[in-house]
């Protein structure tokens, strides 16, 4: 019996999702900073945020659509094997510090373990944050899909998005920068103005990119279903 391939869509949404995903992971410790040429509330004229929000931000984008063409369960394994998968990244970072470096490197293992490495605290509050958000994701996605009868996706891509950013933001900001480091000793806790900042600069970008990826949405998925559908009749003229 022959088992029909993966279609190369599939595989390249999953692709992406996976991407992103480890870009996020390696570049959540470094809080970037835009300055504004206006002042916003809590975040003054400086926009501050992790450096993982443009990279986590286009995970959404990914399981928005592969919710759209591949359904509700579907989504939900990518979500959940991508969990498992941040831990052999964390696995192979981490076994590749420890392991002894030749004279000859070109960088040294202090730099190296310093990029790489990312503290406790933002591992464990970007895990939290990926499971809780990423899942939420899902659920009203396709809560919104049934009660619209298919229609909207705008309203379902902006509205999951929406919610589950604001879930990850919370819940990272929090852990990462304020509550474990206070409650578990591992280094010291960002001043709440800090935290506050960095909640409303991380969530108002991810909003922006919420708002302004949904043509794109549409764009692919309205693409890949011309393809499928176009895959389908050559397949039946055959």
């Amino acid at each position: 019996m022959t088992r029909q391939a993966m279609p190369a869509p599939q595989v390249a949404l999953i692709g992406l999702f996976v991407t992103a995903l480890i870009t996020a992971q390696l570049t959540a410790s470094k809080v970037l900073g835009f300055e504004l040429p206006f002042a916003i509330p809590v975040a003054g004229e400086t926009l501050a945020l992790p450096g993982a929000a443009l990279a986590y931000a286009l995970t959404f984008f990914a399981s928005d659509v592969y919710a759209e063409l591949y359904g509700r369960n579907a989504a939900q394994i990518l979500v959940n094997v991508g969990f498992g998968l941040n831990f052999v990244l964390l696995v192979l970072v981490w076994s590749t510090i420890a392991a002894p470096a030749a004279a000859s490197s070109p960088v040294a293992p202090e730099t190296f373990a310093t990029v790489l490495g990312s503290s406790t605290n933002i591992v464990i509050a970007s895990l939290a944050a990926y499971l809780v958000s990423q899942n939420w994701d899902v659920l009203v996605f396709h809560a919104l899909r049934e009660r619209t009868d298919g229609a909207h996706l705008w309203l379902r891509n902006i509205a999951s998005t929406g919610t589950s950013q604001l879930l990850d933001t919370v819940i990272f900001v929090g852990l990462g920068f304020y509550l474990i480091p206070r409650f578990l000793g591992t280094g010291d806790p960002a001043p709440l103005a800090v935290v506050a900042s960095l909640l409303v600069g991380q969530y108002l970008l991810k909003l922006l990119i919420a708002v302004l990826d949904t043509p794109f949405v549409y764009l692919v998925v309205g693409a890949l279903r011309r393809r499928e559908q176009g895959s389908r009749a050559a397949s039946a003229a055959d």
